[in-house]
């Protein structure tokens, strides 16, 4: 699961906005805004959030989920370590 948090970190880490967002994903920024609008985890239709976990994961971005390692153990977002494309 990801969080609307980790969606809105991850886009300003790879410094992007939601149109951008959308065309990586294919999705329509009404969607994106909607995503990023839930309360905690983001809802909507699983293809969707695939679509856009793959396209950040694309970008350069490594969702952090609950209980993964990380420096405090919570969620959160970081760049993967090397070359992006």
């Amino acid at each position: 699961m990801m969080t609307s948090a980790q969606m809105r970190a991850a886009r300003a880490l790879l410094g992007i906005d939601q149109k951008r967002l959308a065309e990586l994903s294919g999705l329509s920024v009404p969607t994106i805004q909607r995503m990023e609008a839930s309360d905690g985890n983001v809802r909507g239709i699983v293809e969707s959030l695939t679509r856009v976990v793959e396209a950040l994961e694309a970008a350069g971005i490594e969702l952090i989920g609950e209980g993964a390692a990380s420096a405090s153990g919570g969620r959160g977002v970081r760049l993967k370590s090397g070359p992006t494309s």
